[in-house]
């Protein structure tokens, strides 16, 4: 049986599963194609490139912005809230298997966000990991996962950082609360590096993705992928490592 696992000891985001998640080889063109099926084409460019973290090479995605016209019309896309997400994502195009896994990740990161600021589901707008960005990472995140073709998911404990960050909030703790909420019964390490490593898009894929967690790697590594982030530190990379393994089912013996 081939699963996937996260190996996650500098954290996750959304970036970097996309980038890991190309770096075990899902073509940029067949990503990009199907991200053209959202209607937000106009509002970004999606940029693939090889690069060296830490003397590790891997796979760095960035989803840059376009600037936009100045009419109102065309600035709401700053501001979406859940509704405007599902809409985007229902009547484009997309397997159907897709579109159920980008809105599953997607009302997590909006549950949590609700709870934290004590906002109903709705209300909560996607500023910092909504907009155009958080779209491509989470539906990029549903269609690599379906070219993928894996039959399960496992992650191992997963760093969150330490210090504090910077959002439209103000100043917040890491793990930022909405990170925390959603990463409620999931096994976590806090501050081996210095920095958020774990984001609420990349803690709600996880929660979305994973049948379980477990630092026992009982398994072949088949493939081994590397997601550059862009945290820099000495000490521990800010990289995702993802392997696509072969796992022996356990068989019952006959007497």
């Amino acid at each position: 049986m081939n699963i996937l696992y996260y190996d996650c000891f500098s954290g996750i985001s959304g970036d970097m599963n996309l980038a890991a998640m190309m770096d075990l080889g899902v073509p940029k063109e067949y990503l990009v194609e199907e991200l053209k099926k959202l209607d937000i084409n106009d509002e970004y460019e999606l940029n693939i490139t090889k690069e060296i973290k830490n003397g590790i090479l891997g796979t760095k995605v960035n989803v840059d912005l376009r600037p936009h016209h100045h009419h109102d019309e065309h600035n709401h896309h700053h501001h979406r809230n859940l509704k405007d997400i599902e809409d985007i994502i229902k009547t484009s195009n997309l397997k159907e298997k897709v579109k159920d896994l980008s809105l599953n990740i997607f009302k997590k990161v909006a549950e949590a966000e609700a709870k934290v600021h004590n906002k109903e589901l709705y209300e909560v707008h996607f500023h910092e990991v909504g907009a155009t960005d958080s779209i491509i990472d989470i539906v990029g995140a549903a269609i690599c996962c379906d070219y993928l073709d894996i039959e399960e998911i496992f992650c191992s404990t997963v760093e969150v950082g330490s210090g504090f960050v910077h959002c439209a909030h103000g100043v917040l703790p890491v793990p930022a609360p909405a990170t925390v909420e959603i990463l409620k019964n999931v096994p976590i390490r806090k501050g081996s590096v210095p920095f958020e490593a774990t984001t609420p898009t990349g803690a709600a894929i996880l929660k979305s993705l994973v049948k379980q967690f477990t630092d026992r790697e009982e398994f072949k590594i088949l493939k081994v992928g590397y997601g550059i982030g862009y945290k820099n530190f000495d000490k521990i990379p800010n990289v995702l490592r993802v392997f696509i393994a072969e796992k022996e089912e356990k068989k019952n013996s006959v007497l």
